[in-house]
C-alpha cells in the first residue's frame, strides 16, 4: 500500500536521522557503533579529524533528493560544495547500500558499521573530503570555489541529467564562485541537462559568519536573480517544518525544469530561462550539542568542526557525546543486527538511480574510445628543415575541428576568449561558441555565436577549467588553452586534479579511466614583445614538476608537426594530465611528420641534420652537445650552430632537442624518463652540454641532478629580465640568444677560450648591434627576422 505524504516525511525524518548518527560516528567512534553498552574513551577515535557543521544539512538535502529521485524516475548526481562534506555523503551511500557494493568490508551490519566508522579521516584510512574513494562524488571538494563549475561540466550534453550542487556559504564567498553563478548562460536545455544549486546557509565559517547568511533577505533574493536564477527559500530549525518546505521546494524546482525542457525540445527552440535553486537557511551542526562550558555550538562558528573536541580525555563531553547518539533514537532506525530497517531502506531509488551508484560518478564507465582524426590530413610540408614558417597551432585547430566532427557529443572546447588569439579557429567551421545570451545583429559577422556550439569561452579561467573536469568525469573529453602567464590562475586546480588521479589510481581502483586533463599553453613568454612584462612568465611546467609522474606529462614541442604528433598520442592518453607548450605565432619548420612522430615517440631526439659529431666508422664525440626545449630556444640553438660551423668549423657539435620534458629524469621518476645508459649516450658522461630552455632554467636541473653528467650540464632559461622588447632583444636579456649561446660555447668547451677570443669580442658586438637596431626601429633586424637554417646535411 502507497503511502500518503505525510507518513513518507516521517519516515525520510527517521532516514535523515539515521545519517546524522552515521556522521557523528563517522567523526568520533571507531568502537561501539550502536551504544549497546555505554560509550568509553577506548571507543573513541585517537585523533579527531572529522568535520560535523554542514553534514546535517548536506544529508537533509541528500534525503529529499532521494524523493524526487523515486518519485520522477530521475538521473541525478550530488555535488558537495562545503570543505570536509564527505560525512554529509558517506553516510546517504551507506544507507542506500552503494558504499557497501564498492566496499564489502563496510558491511550494513553493527561490524561493518564499526569499521566505516574506523575508517574515516583516520591514519592509513580516508579522508574528510568527498575524495575519489567515495562513491557517487566527482568533487572533492578540498579546495573550495568549483562545485557548480563541476557541475556544469557533468550536464553537458547529458540532456536526462540533473546535478544538484549543494554550495556551502563559505564557499560561496571564493572568486571561482561568485563567477561560476553564471553557467546559466551555457546550458542548452535541449542538449544539455541541469544543474539545480542548493545554496546553503547555515551561517558560518570557520571562526565568522558568511556573508551571503548575514545580508538582508531581500538583498540575497536580488543578487541570485541578477545572476539569472529563481531562487526558492527554504528556511527554519524545526525538522518536521522543514521537511515540508523542503519537499515543496524540490518538487517546484523538478517541475520548472521538467518543463522548461519539455517546451524547449519539443518547439525546437532553445532559450535561456530563470532555472530554479534553492536557498536552504538551517542551523550549522544542526540537532548537535547546543553548548559547551556555556559556550554556543549549535548554530554557530563552534560547531564547524568537532564541537567536542576532546571526549576520550573529558568524562562530560563523553557523556554529552553518547547523549548526542542517542538523541538520534538508534533502536528506531537499525534492527538488533545494526541493519537499516526495510522501511527505511525502501526510501532510497535502486540500482543506477542511486546517487552513490549514478555510472555519471564514475564517468570513465561511459566513456568511448576518442575518434580521433588522421594527423596525416594536417602535416606542414617540410622539403628541407628550418626553411620555412608556420603558425604552429593552427593544424592543431584544424584537428580539433576534424575530431569534433567525430564526436559531436562528446568532445568540447574551454578557452577564455582566445580561441582564435590561439589560432584554434579552424573550430568554427563545424562548431561555434555555445551562447544562450541575447544576439545582437553584428553577432552574426564573425562573433561566431550560436545556441549550441562546442566552444566554451568566458573570461573565466577557474570556470572554464571547472566545466572541463565535470566533463572528463563524467566519461566525455575536453581541451583547455590560454595563454601561458596566466595558465597560473588555474594551477591549484591543476593540483587538485592531478591529486584526483592519483587517488584513483592507488586507492580507487574501481573507477574506470577518464579522458586526459588537456592544457595548450600558447601566448608563450618568448613572443610577449607588445605585452611586456606582466605576461613573461613559464612557470606553470615548473608545478608540473611536482606532480606524481604517473600523471602529469609536459611536452615541448617545436615545430608544427610534433604538436600534430603530440596531440596524437596525449589526446587518447587516459588518467593524465597533459601541458603542451606551444606557442601561436609563425615558427621555423624542421621536421616531417614521420619524422616527428618518432622524436615524439622517443622523447628527445638527436638531430642528425644539424650536428657534425657523426664519425663514421670512428667513436662519434661530440666537442659540446647543444640541447634545446621549446620551439624559440630550438631556433637559437641552430642559430647558434651554424655561427659556430662558420666561425669554429672544426668544433663537433651535437644537437639534441627535447619534445618531452621528462624524458630528461630517471624511469623511476616519470614513464617518460631515459635510462641512465641512454642518457649519457645522447649527452655524454663529461661534455659540455648547452641547454636552451623554454622555462626557468633551474627545472632542468631538478630533473638532471642524478645524470652523470650533470655538473656539466648548463642552463639557459628565462631569468625574469623582460619589458617590451622585441623577440630577440627579450632572448638577449635572459641569455637564450644565439650570440650568448656561442659565447658560452666558447667559455665551456676546454681549450676554446683564447683560440676564440675574436669570436667572442664579435658575438657581443653582435648583441650591442641588434639592440641598438631594436631601440630605432622597434623591431629586429631583417637578418634575424629572415633567418633560415643554411647548411648542408652532414651527410
Amino acid at each position: 500500500m502507497a503511502m500518503d505524504h505525510e507518513q513518507e516525511l516521517q519516515l525520510l525524518d527517521a532516514w535523515w536521522r539515521a545519517a546524522n548518527y552515521l556522521a557523528v560516528g563517522m567523526i568520533y567512534l571507531r568502537e561501539n557503533p550502536l551504544l549497546a553498552e555505554p560509550l568509553r574513551p577506548e571507543h573513541i577515535k585517537a585523533r579527531l579529524l572529522g568535520h560535523w557543521g554542514s553534514s546535517p544539512g548536506q544529508a537533509f538535502i541528500w534525503a529529499h533528493a532521494n524523493r524526487v529521485i523515486r518519485h520522477h524516475d530521475l538521473e541525478m548526481i550530488y555535488l558537495s560544495g562545503p570543505g570536509h562534506g564527505a560525512p554529509g555523503v558517506m553516510g546517504p551511500t551507506y544507507l542506500d547500500g552503494s558504499y557497501s557494493e564498492v566496499y564489502p568490508d563496510k558491511s550494513q551490519d553493527a561490524g561493518g558499521m564499526q569499521r566505516f566508522f574506523k575508517q574515516f579521516s583516520f591514519p592509513g584510512h580516508i579522508g574528510s573530503h568527498c575524495t575519489p574513494e567515495t562513491p557517487g562524488s566527482i568533487h572533492e571538494g578540498g579546495e573550495l570555489g568549483y562545485v557548480l563549475s563541476h557541475a556544469c561540466g557533468a550536464v553537458f550534453d547529458n540532456p536526462d541529467l540533473i546535478a544538484l550542487a549543494c554550495v556551502g556559504d563559505g564557499e560561496a564567498e571564493t572568486g571561482p564562485l561568485a563567477t561560476s553563478w553564471h553557467i546559466n548562460k551555457f546550458l542548452n536545455p535541449i542538449t544539455d541537462g541541469a544543474v539545480l544549486p542548493v545554496l546553503h546557509l547555515n551561517g558560518y565559517k570557520i571562526a565568522n559568519p558568511t556573508l551571503l547568511a548575514r545580508i538582508p533577505r531581500e538583498e540575497l533574493v536580488s543578487l541570485m536573480r541578477g545572476y539569472g536564477w529563481d531562487p526558492i527559500l527554504v528556511e527554519g530549525s524545526e525538522p518536521a517544518e522543514m521537511h515540508h518546505a523542503m519537499a515543496a521546494a524540490m518538487d517546484q524546482a523538478i517541475a520548472t525544469i521538467q518543463r522548461v525542457r519539455q517546451d524547449c525540445r519539443q518547439s525546437g527552440e532553445a532559450v535561456r530561462p530563470a532555472w530554479p535553486m534553492i536557498v536552504l537557511r538551517s542551523p550549522k551542526g544542526w540537532t548537535g550539542p547546543r553548548e559547551l562550558n556555556g559556550k554556543k555550538l549549535e548554530d554557530f562558528w563552534r560547531s564547524h568542526q568537532v564541537p567536542l573536541p576532546a571526549p576520550n580525555k573529558d568524562p562530560q563531553q563523553l557523556t554529552m557525546l553518547q547523549d548526542w547518539l542517542r538523541s538520534y533514537r538508534p533502536e528506531e532506525l537499525f534492527d538488533a543486527n545494526g541493519t537499516l530497517r526495510p522501511e527505511l531502506q525502501a526510501l532510497s531509488p535502486t540500482g543506477a538511480r542511486r546517487m552513490g551508484s549514478s555510472p555519471h560518478a564514475n564517468g570513465g564507465r561511459l566513456r568511448r574510445s576518442l575518434r580521433l582524426a588522421p594527423i596525416e590530413d594536417h602535416a606542414v610540408h617540410i622539403e628541407r628543415p628550418g626553411q620555412s614558417e608556420h603558425e604552429n597551432t593552427a593544424p592543431l585547430g584544424a584537428l580539433l575541428r576534424d575530431t569534433i566532427v567525430r564526436n559531436p557529443d562528446s568532445l568540447r572546447v574551454f578557452g577564455p576568449d582566445e580561441t582564435a588569439s590561439n589560432r584554434l579557429q579552424a573550430i568554427y567551421e563545424v562548431s561555434k561558441k555555445v551562447w544562450m545570451e541575447e544576439f545582437l545583429p553584428e553577432d552574426l559577422n564573425g562573433s561566431e555565436l550560436a545556441r549550441e556550439g562546442r566552444v566554451v569561452e568566458m573570461l573565466s579561467e577557474h570556470t572554464l577549467v571547472g566545466m572541463m573536469e565535470g566533463y572528463l568525469l563524467t566519461g566525455r573529453y575536453g581541451f583547455f588553452h590560454t595563454y601561458e602567464a596566466f595558465a597560473h590562475v588555474i594551477a591549484s586546480m591543476f593540483n587538485q586534479h592531478a591529486k584526483w588521479l592519483e587517488s584513483c589510481k592507488l586507492h580507487a581502483t574501481w573507477r574506470a579511466p577518464i579522458a586526459p586533463w588537456n592544457c595548450l599553453i600558447s601566448s608563450t613568454v618568448w613572443r610577449q614583445d607588445h605585452n611586456g612584462f606582466t605576461h613573461q612568465d613559464p612557470g606553470f611546467i615548473d608545478l608540473a614538476g611536482n606532480k606524481s609522474g604517473d600523471v602529469v606529462r609536459v611536452y615541448l614541442p617545436a615545430d608544427a608537426n610534433c604538436l600534430l604528433a603530440v596531440a596524437e598520442e596525449a589526446l587518447v592518453e587516459t588518467n593524465v594530465c597533459n601541458i603542451i607548450v606551444s606557442d601561436k605565432q609563425k615558427h621555423l619548420q624542421y621536421l616531417t611528420l614521420e619524422e616527428a612522430r618518432s622524436h615524439v615517440a622517443k622523447g628527445i631526439g638527436l638531430w642528425g641534420w644539424a650536428s657534425n659529431d657523426d664519425q663514421g666508422d670512428e667513436p662519434d664525440e661530440p666537442d659540446v652537445v647543444m640541447a634545446c626545449a621549446g620551439d624559440i630556444p630550438t631556433k637559437e640553438v641552430l642559430a647558434a650552430v651554424e655561427i659556430l660551423h662558420r666561425e669554429v668549423p672544426k668544433l663537433r657539435i651535437r644537437v639534441i632537442n627535447v619534445v618531452k620534458l621528462f624524458a630528461l629524469t630517471q624511469p623511476s621518476e616519470h614513464p617518460h624518463g631515459l635510462s641512465d645508459r641512454d642518457f649519457d649516450s645522447l649527452f655524454t658522461t663529461d661534455k659540455p652540454v648547452i641547454f636552451n630552455f623554454h622555462g626557468y632554467p633551474w627545472l632542468i636541473h631538478r630533473l638532471t641532478y642524478r645524470r652523470t653528467n650533470h655538473p656539466n650540464i648548463h642552463v639557459r632559461g628565462y631569468k625574469e629580465k623582460g619589458n617590451i622588447n622585441t623577440p630577440l632583444e627579450l632572448a638577449m636579456n635572459n641569455q637564450i640568444d644565439r650570440f650568448n649561446l656561442v659565447i658560452d660555447v666558447i667559455d665551456r668547451v676546454p681549450g676554446l677560450g683564447s683560440r676564440a677570443a675574436h669570436v667572442k669580442e664579435r658575438m657581443k658586438e653582435e648583441i650591442l648591434g641588434h639592440r641598438r637596431y631594436a631601440h630605432t626601429h622597434g623591431m629586429d633586424s631583417p637578418d634575424v627576422t629572415g633567418w633560415r637554417w643554411s647548411l648542408p646535411s652532414p651527410h
